[in-house]
């Protein structure tokens, strides 16, 4: 039952979390869209006005005016963009604790990534939280307004988090926590920078005084790198579905140039709305993400492709293969027992209902055991039942057999 309760609240905090991001990123995107479509105010437009835009939207017409510093009369409602940012990173801060903090031995731990103890990771991952924003904030105070010098050195220190968290974590772990460390940079800018400053220019305001524009140009620069850094953000925090490229051995290249892809598209939908439209970003951010995609291809690609034809439930069905023998049997049961079987003692069910006890669905998922516990090693998690090399290589001889019985050749 409390395994069940688990998930239960996992899945609750999950959805929490998915909600709060959108809600987050949808401001957020909506924000600079309007902010990069204002034009010249024209006709009678009150002192003060920087620019406006009018749009059609859900039957009615919307007439929006930003003034550079303050309307001459505060005033008595303002909408405040905070609390969707503050929810999406405590809500991820909190799932963070409770997977991979509370099982290191599970998601942090890789003796042959680093020889970390389970104590040392949890501590290791949550001081890359900070750390990431340390190095991040200073930077910014320290080059003032030089816009392009502080992109190109928050890109060298985004690939600089990259590396040391793939040298330190398993794959997994090493990508979900970039995405963390960027999420807490957002984060920390809306809570340290942004808010702040506009409060600053409303209490100006509310003495009669004139606000100091150095609040909303600041303001300004963190929300610009804040838009950029969403989809690598988005991509990590979804990244364990691509073991192929988590668990590869130059994780942190290809993880950089998706990131890279994401950033430069992210540019292109930037400009167009203002107006501008430069097709050589995308091209160039979807050759990044192509460029990965081949970086992360396993180097047996042309058994892949071979045994891809074979190995889902609905080609099973027309080539006919033999049932797993019972030493295989038996090592499934041993190794991945603990989560794919009937009634697993690591969670409440197994994931994705695989129960391994039963011959039927290990010859089903043959290619999927093959790639992650033969070649890709993600699974078991943590290695938590000691699965030995003997093991994966008997996995892989064992998949390679009965490819061959199909009559394909690998």
């Amino acid at each position: 039952m409390s395994a069940y309760l688990h998930e239960a609240g996992s899945l609750l905090l999950r959805w929490f979390h998915v909600v709060a991001a959108m809600a987050w990123i949808g401001e957020s995107f909506y924000f600079v869209a309007l902010d990069q479509g204002l034009q010249a105010p024209t006709g009678n437009t009150p002192p003060g006005v920087h620019g406006e835009s009018w749009s059609v939207h859900g039957g009615g017409f919307y007439h929006k005016q930003k003034y550079l510093l303050a309307p001459a009369v505060m005033p008595a409602r303002l909408h405040w963009s905070k609390w969707k940012a503050y929810a999406t990173w405590l809500s991820g801060f909190a799932l963070l604790c409770s997977l991979y903090l509370l099982s290191p031995e599970l998601y942090l731990v890789d003796p042959a990534v680093a020889k970390l103890s389970p104590p040392q990771a949890g501590i290791t991952a949550l001081l890359l939280l900070p750390l990431g924003w340390w190095g991040y904030d200073g930077m910014c105070r320290l080059l003032g307004h030089r816009d392009a010098l502080i992109g190109f050195g928050l890109g060298l220190w985004v690939l600089a988090i990259d590396w040391l968290a793939c040298h330190l974590f398993p794959g997994r772990a090493a990508w979900l926590l970039v995405g963390a460390v960027l999420a807490t940079i957002m984060s920390a800018n809306v809570f340290f920078v942004i808010i702040p400053g506009q409060r600053r220019m409303v209490a100006a305001m509310a003495r009669g005084e004139m606000p100091d524009p150095g609040f909303g140009q600041r303001g300004k620069q963190r929300s610009v790198h804040n838009t950029y850094l969403t989809l690598p953000v988005v991509f990590a925090m979804l990244s364990n579905h691509f073991a192929s490229a988590y668990a590869h051995a130059g994780n942190w290249v290809i993880l950089a140039l998706i990131m890279l892809g994401g950033a430069l598209i992210r540019q292109f939908f930037v400009l167009r709305h203002a107006g501008r439209t430069r097709w050589w970003l995308p091209v160039s951010g979807g050759a990044a993400v192509l460029a990965a995609l081949i970086g992360a291809a396993p180097d047996d690609i042309g058994h892949d492709a071979a045994a891809a034809a074979v190995s889902p439930a609905t080609a099973t069905k027309a080539l006919p293969r033999p049932a797993p023998s019972p030493e295989i049997m038996a090592l499934l049961s041993r190794r991945c027992g603990a989560c794919h079987s009937s009634h697993p003692g690591m969670m409440a069910s197994a994931p994705r209902g695989l129960d391994f006890e039963q011959a039927d669905v290990v010859s089903r998922h043959d290619y999927d055991i093959y790639r992650q516990a033969g070649v890709l090693r993600t699974m078991p998690l943590g290695n938590i039942t000691h699965m030995t090399e003997d093991e994966r290589a008997l996995l892989v001889r064992w998949y390679q057999s009965r490819i061959r019985a199909t009559g394909t050749t690998p």
